[in-house]
């Protein structure tokens, strides 16, 4: 069977490029994949697979941008159910360099190789619908929104219990990876993937004109000082050898050449995989920030967001499916994993059912932008890779329907 998989993969490889390049032409932001989730309604409902659209709703009234389909085996009756999963959005990069399937829309691009992640999900349960006198069992695809953004698609998609029926027995992710070789597959068991946090910090002074800073209390000078303390004393917070990541990436002062801004606001992230030591954090963190900013006669006020939880891989889930990457691609084409500091709200359904989440080598030292770094302007993949990655998705449910 896993030539059969192998074949029907092959076969749609030009079909797999052209819808990674129509994504990647027409990214969406978050919760906004409207277009993204028509269009994967459309290629699916061409095929005779059957779906459910408008899932993954941030309100109950707002229409949801996730999709879910499900691809049936007919060899034999079966209550065996697996999920693969694919995420729709985008990023807010303008993209450079590239070649003709560029990004349309300015600001925003496939800078995290979504495109990829659901056109690989698309060659998976196409391949298996075409091969489904050959096997037993249901394989559902989920095609889900906002994974860049909190609340996280997937956190909504277990809320409203679109993976209930039917219910999945398990389900396995993949993430393209510009650090491994391409075709590369790598695999961890057990905690994979860090908790993230939002961090949303104001600190306010006393603004006024620049030429007379003896009457002013200057937040921009407040928040360089209290930075670093803040980020010493969150470190020594954490006990030897236990991972943990505190960053702020946005800060903004609405002043000029000759105005001290009344208000700066910083925007950062808190990484752990710990969860006593992120719920310590917790209150530490604002604490620091009030006592800081009190010395200087300022406030501060920070606020956390609660993230994405850890990524579980199952045990026993994550073994099975090295052993499928094994028979698919070879021992030497399958690599451990180390832990990541980066998060995925794929976490959510590692909390309520065995999951798998692995990486594909998308890196190619002879194709311009395939090193370049996730959330960078100038991230591509090597296509080729697609090929293991739908294949991968598609043996690896297949194998669970044992």
């Amino acid at each position: 069977m896993i030539d059969r998989i192998r074949s029907e993969v092959a076969a749609l490889q030009h079909r797999l490029v052209e819808w990674r390049r129509h994504l990647h032409r027409h990214p969406e932001l978050s919760f906004q994949e409207h277009a993204t989730a028509a269009f994967v309604d459309d290629v699916l409902r061409a095929e005779g697979i059957h779906t459910r659209t408008g899932v993954g709703r941030l309100t109950a009234e707002a229409s949801g941008t996730g999709v879910i389909a499900v691809v049936k085996g007919e060899a034999s009756p079966s209550d065996r159910c697996f999920a693969i999963r694919a995420d729709l959005d985008a990023l807010p990069i303008q993209e450079v360099g590239k070649p003709a399937y560029c990004s349309t829309v300015p600001g925003v691009m496939h800078a995290c190789g979504h495109d990829a992640h659901t056109a690989m999900v698309l060659g998976a349960g196409i391949a298996l619908h075409r091969l489904r006198k050959e096997w037993s069992g249901t394989v559902m695809l989920v095609f889900q929104p906002g994974e860049e953004k909190e609340p996280g698609g997937a956190s909504l998609l277990v809320k409203e219990g679109v993976l209930s029926d039917p219910k999945p027995a398990g389900i396995l992710g993949q993430h393209v990876t510009p650090e491994l070789s391409s075709g590369l597959l790598g695999f961890r068991s057990g905690p994979f993937m860090a908790a993230a946090d939002e961090l949303y910090l104001t600190v306010t002074g006393r603004g006024g004109h620049a030429a007379v800073r003896h009457r002013l209390v200057d937040p921009i000078l407040v928040a360089a000082r209290l930075l670093p303390v803040l980020y010493d004393e969150a470190h020594a917070a954490v006990p030897p050898g236990e991972p943990m990541v505190i960053s702020f990436g946005k800060f903004t002062g609405n002043g000029a050449t000759n105005i001290v801004p009344q208000t700066v606001t910083l925007d950062g992230t808190l990484r752990t995989f710990d969860e006593g030591l992120r719920a310590r954090l917790h209150v530490l963190l604002p604490q620091v920030c009030t006592r800081v900013a009190a010395e200087f006669g300022a406030t501060a006020e920070l606020r956390i967001v609660k993230g994405s939880p850890v990524v579980k891989n199952d045990p026993a889930l994550t073994t099975r499916m090295r052993e499928a990457a094994v028979a698919l691609v070879g021992a030497d084409r399958v690599v451990d994993m180390d832990i990541r500091m980066g998060a995925e709200d794929f976490a959510y359904y590692t909390h309520v059912m065995p999951g798998c989440f692995f990486r594909l080598g998308t890196g190619n030292a002879g194709k311009e932008g395939t090193q370049s770094g996730l959330h960078t302007a100038a991230f591509d993949i090597d296509e080729e890779a697609m090929l293991t990655g739908a294949a991968m998705m598609a043996w690896g449910a297949l194998s669970e329907m044992q």
